[in-house]
């Protein structure tokens, strides 16, 4: 089996990672923060562990200011909820993620307004035209790292810089790149990010995380145990304890805090060198295949990894089905939870195949998806 859907979930992962969820599991399973026994304070020590790990990838000074979540989705509800308030004003993109623009959506109902920037066909804004959508009540920019449909990589710290200028909140959805596109928060002038652990990072699913930055104030979305102020029926108000409500995934931390270490002894530079190889062969490769259409830049660096493309006159579903089955490759179709950015390149009605390789993807395998492809299109 050739796995190409990295994009989705990362896979293999490294063998660390499993080793670490199974020692976890077996010799620390204890609930982190609740107890004082040892298993408990072993707990909250991998848990600690996976906070500093983290920071340390993204450049944030204060580990206490990464909050874990279950996936990126849940790391950008309680942004774009708890910094939205009545009368105010988002500005996003017209690529990105249902994770975005589903919470913006159900916030109009309580007058909150939301400009989505139209992207060019190849799917990159311009950062002008963020600009020029800012009114006097946004109080928040939200922008994805890079395009979960055709990979491409959006100009954010461009972005960053006007938020920044203009003294409004960035909040960076960064569920495609982070882990193999470099990021600092101060650097990039990020205020909010949310992260997913089973993408790039390499870690389980139902791992992910929001850095909340200095000066930012959050209202909650959830409330409950934190370990912490049992005496009071009110929420705490320190991180990260006060968006922690309930038990965390420590088996999936372990997991997490191992992927990054792995990407740390790797080099997040290798790993980007490694993809963007892997892209350069997939697009010259499709491009000279007849009736294979390509969508987004034809720079390989341009891309974070997923290649978007349809065969003329088949469904992209039919195309992902005969992968799967007959040649024993997988890879994602449909619209990809992401019908805006659809409709921004114009494939709404027949959706794409999107191809999206790995730290662990060969050469070879390339080489026998590209056949497969060859062969489906003839």
């Amino acid at each position: 089996m050739i796995y190409l859907d990295n994009a989705a979930t990362s896979w293999p992962k490294p063998e660390s990672v499993a080793k670490a969820v199974y020692d976890c599991i077996r010799e620390s399973g204890g609930n982190p923060g609740r107890s004082g026994h040892k298993m408990s304070l072993e707990a909250g020590r991998i848990v600690l562990d996976c906070r500093d790990a983290a920071a340390g990838l993204f450049g944030i000074d204060d580990p206490m200011r990464v909050i874990f979540t279950s996936n990126t989705t849940d790391g950008l509800n309680m942004a774009i909820k708890g910094i939205l308030q009545p009368g105010g004003h988002a500005v996003t993109s017209s690529m990105e993620h249902n994770s975005v623009a589903r919470p913006l959506k159900a916030l109009e109902p309580q007058g909150i307004e939301t400009t989505f920037v139209e992207a060019d066909r190849l799917g990159r804004i311009d950062p002008e035209d963020i600009e020029r959508a800012i009114r006097p009540n946004t109080s928040l920019i939200v922008l994805t790292l890079a395009s979960n449909v055709t990979g491409t990589i959006q100009p954010f710290r461009g972005v960053g810089a006007i938020a920044k200028r203009h003294g409004i909140p960035f909040l960076l959805d960064a569920a495609q790149g982070a882990g193999h596109i470099s990021i600092d928060v101060k650097a990039d002038n990020i205020d909010l990010m949310a992260f997913p652990g089973h993408k790039g990072l390499l870690g389980p699913q139902g791992t992910g995380g929001l850095y909340v930055g200095d000066g930012i104030t959050l209202n909650t979305i959830k409330e409950g145990g934190t370990g912490s102020f049992s005496d009071l029926i009110t929420q705490p108000d320190i991180l990260p304890d006060r968006f922690e409500s309930g038990t965390l995934n420590t088996p999936g931390l372990a997991g997490l805090a191992a992927g990054i270490g792995y990407i740390k002894s790797v080099g997040i530079e290798n790993i980007r060198g490694h993809e963007i190889d892997a892209c350069g062969r997939i697009i010259g490769g499709l491009g000279e295949i007849g009736r294979v259409k390509l969508y987004g830049p034809a720079d390989p660096e341009a891309h974070a990894g997923a290649i978007a493309f349809n065969v003329d006159g088949m469904d992209s579903t039919e195309v992902s089905y005969l992968l799967d089955s007959e040649y024993d490759i997988e890879v994602r179709a449909g619209l990809h939870c992401a019908g805006l950015a659809h409709k921004t390149i114009g494939t709404f009605e027949q959706g794409a195949v999107r191809v999206s390789a790995g730290p662990f993807t060969t050469e070879e395998e390339i080489g026998v998806f590209l056949d497969a492809v060859k062969k489906i299109a003839r």
